[in-house]
């Protein structure tokens, strides 16, 4: 299959070049250029069976034309070897629990399966040395730095925000050493990011150095999030609540609500999806007024949503061919402060027993507001609330109990590197490696 730019400019892209290239020279995003729709048959089915096959029958409709189907389905199997439980919280609402892998994250999946597509690719070119750069708020540091941890070929440079992530997810990228390298930005997420998208847009650099992202940006890193939704309506359709399925999902970067809706244009019945998001409301506004008007990020106690300008906002607008009014009509908008936020992980954690962390907080509280009667609706619980400790521990007034993986994390020395925000002195950098 070949891709295109969001930006109209280039076009006719291999897997391989999107992939490795991460973003356009158009300064787009690549989208494909057809989304199959899968067979009635698989939807009658699916209820049948595994994460891992039904994973593999979506995988193999977006990158089955460009890889071998052992190496596929090898990748796949690898990349899912955890499950993803539905737990019914309350009334007619279900949590997704995405966090079961290794980092405890919902990225764990699109982290894993980038690395390993890039690797064989690799491989497969012979291709020299790739560097990956990764701008984080949190969860895609950790989930994309585990991926390729000591993956051949490939070292990776994750750009994170001083300060603004939580003492565990910054453990768990910064303590790993081998060809992961931390790089601790005086700045925001949004200067992160503004950063790795210099790089890809510099000349000189990419001229020396072969360099592509982590981040959702990647077509590699957000498609295989698209299994989540599917394996989702698998597990309702189990217990005749697979009618009327509303999706919602805490947004930030917006690469994992957007695999949903591609899951949707493949023919999973999702009636409509809702964006739960914090103070940096961007998207909610545009719904609104039909303007996108980004602005510098918020920080929040869902810090893994805090993104000013949601790089792929791109990728629904060409979706939906720029139409404001198809947008609105299958998706809709939330968000909430702190405040709300934390008394809805209270509430909720005293009436049901259910422990939500900041961002499942939002998708939560959204389906209490907006799910009708005849819904069923299903929120994407993205992280262990362990991995935001403090602030879960100070809101419910309880401890709460650290997974041993995250423990381990925790053993290790932080080792990064200290930088600005200016994109010359972070070039400079590059330029040495």
């Amino acid at each position: 299959m070949k891709y295109y730019s969001t930006n109209k400019k280039v076009s006719g892209v291999s897997l391989k070049d999107a992939v490795v290239k991460g973003l356009a020279e158009d300064k787009g995003l690549f989208m494909p250029d057809s989304i199959k729709t899968l067979p009635q048959s698989f939807f009658d089915t699916i209820e049948t069976l595994s994460f891992q096959e039904i994973a593999y029958t979506v995988a193999d409709a977006f990158f089955g034309e460009d890889v071998e189907a052992e190496a596929l389905k090898k990748i796949v199997y690898e990349t899912l070897n955890f499950d993803v439980p539905l737990v019914h919280v309350d009334d007619n609402i279900y949590s997704l629990e995405l966090y079961h892998g290794p980092t405890l994250a919902f990225k764990d999946v699109g982290g894993r399966f980038m690395s390993r597509l890039l690797g064989y690719f690799i491989k497969k070119q012979n291709d020299t040395k790739v560097n990956v750069l990764v701008a984080t708020s949190g969860d895609t540091g950790s989930a994309v730095a585990n991926g390729f941890l000591g993956v051949e070929g490939i070292h990776v440079y994750v750009l994170y925000p001083k300060g603004l992530v939580s003492p565990i997810q910054e453990c768990q990228f910064t303590t790993l050493g081998q060809n992961i390298t931390a790089l601790e930005v005086d700045g925001t997420f949004d200067d992160c990011q503004a950063l790795v998208k210099s790089a890809f847009m510099d000349e000189e650099l990419n001229a020396k150095l072969k360099l592509t992202s982590a981040n959702s940006i990647n077509v590699a890193r957000f498609l295989p999030q698209s299994f989540y939704y599917f394996y989702a309506y698998a597990q309702l359709k189990k217990s005749d609540r697979a009618d009327n399925v509303v999706m919602c999902v805490p947004s930030g970067n917006f690469g994992n609500i957007t695999a949903g809706l591609f899951a949707k244009r493949m023919g999973l019945p999702v009636k409509r999806f809702i964006a739960a998001n914090n103070l940096n409301d961007i998207f909610l506004q545009y719904l609104q007024t039909g303007k996108y008007t980004p602005r510098p990020s918020i920080s929040t106690i869902a810090n893994a949503m805090d993104v000013g300008d949601p790089s792929n906002f791109a990728r629904v607008l060409d979706l939906y061919s720029g139409s404001h009014v198809s947008i609105a009509s299958e998706i809709s908008g939330v968000s909430y402060n702190d405040e709300q936020i934390a008394e809805t992980l209270r509430t909720c954690y005293k009436e049901t027993g259910y422990l939500l962390d900041p961002h499942g907080a939002c998708g939560y509280q959204a389906l209490k507001d907006r799910l009708t009667e005849n819904e069923t609706g299903v929120f994407m619980e993205t992280a262990h609330p362990a991995k935001f400790l403090e602030t879960v521990e100070t809101i419910i007034g309880e401890k709460v109990e650290i997974p041993m993986r995250l423990q381990e994390f925790m053993k290790g020395e932080k080792k990064s590197l200290a930088l600005s925000s200016d994109f010359e002195v972070f070039k400079r950098y590059l330029m040495t490696i």
